[in-house]
């Protein structure tokens, strides 16, 4: 099948990306900033280009689209999504909580995601149809009885304006904010997928930061979306959802308020 073929080429990625990052880790990684004042180093760099030297030579007709390197346009309707280090600042810090997101996303649609953790050895597949493994185990989200039960996760307050920062708060208040996470930008996702966080609410994430994580969360019984309860696609905006048990959310999509 199609399918299989295109994850086995997708662990193909994961794992020239984790060859090329894993020297850098709590090394002197050369960093740099880029004009948004985040920071890119050498193995966010190496990683990507890695990834796309294997996809030009296997699939040159598919479009690829990277943090670090932009777009090259193909003509086969399909699209590689690749950001070589999602969680730049925990990588920097010595924290083994980033991880290298690849998915492929046909007709604006993700339809297969890898999160995979290259220090930790952890690598979450989630496809259209399938369920969700992680080093080929299957998976679950848990469930969430009331919102009030549930633990939220974010990377960090600071990457919502004033306006998204309120409503984030007021769905906040709403759970049991005292186990709330911060920081963990990918990795919490995957813990949502394998049943340790029940909820994620983020704000201006660009496709190559969520793309990845849709296939997993919904191959392991979640569900994501943006902020009004809407599914994510290429054009979406960037609030993005995460919950592992879909029951709640209209009680999420409540408390956040975007719909008044």
């Amino acid at each position: 099948m199609k399918l299989d073929a295109d994850i086995a080429l997708a662990i193909r990625l994961a794992e020239a990306a984790g060859a090329a990052i894993r020297p850098y880790f709590r090394s002197e990684s050369g960093v740099e900033r880029k004009p948004d004042a985040s920071p890119v180093t050498l193995a966010d760099r190496a990683a990507e280009e890695a990834m796309r030297r294997i996809l030009a030579a296997e699939v040159p007709r598919d479009t690829i689209i990277g943090e670090e390197f932009g777009a090259t346009a193909g003509t086969s309707g399909r699209s590689w999504v690749l950001d070589p280090i999602d969680g730049t600042a925990g990588f920097l810090a010595g924290r083994p909580i980033f991880g290298t997101l690849i998915a492929l996303v046909i007709e604006g649609w993700p339809v297969l995601g890898i999160i995979d953790q290259p220090i930790l050895g952890e690598r979450w597949i989630g496809a259209s149809g399938r369920p969700t493994t992680l080093n080929g185990r299957e998976v679950r989200t848990r469930a969430c009885r009331a919102l009030g039960d549930a633990t939220i996760a974010t990377t960090g307050p600071h990457y919502f304006d004033d306006h998204d920062g309120a409503h984030f708060m007021a769905l906040a208040a709403r759970t049991d904010h005292r186990r709330m996470v911060m920081g963990g930008d990918c990795y919490n996702y995957a813990m949502l997928a394998s049943g340790q966080v029940d909820l994620v609410c983020e704000a201006n994430l660009k496709l190559h930061d969520w793309a990845a994580l849709v296939p997993v969360v919904e191959g392991a019984g979640g569900t994501m979306c943006d902020w009004t309860g809407e599914p994510l696609h290429a054009g979406s905006s960037g609030h993005v959802l995460a919950l592992g048990d879909p029951a709640r959310l209209e009680d999420v999509v409540e408390a956040l308020g975007c719909n008044h």
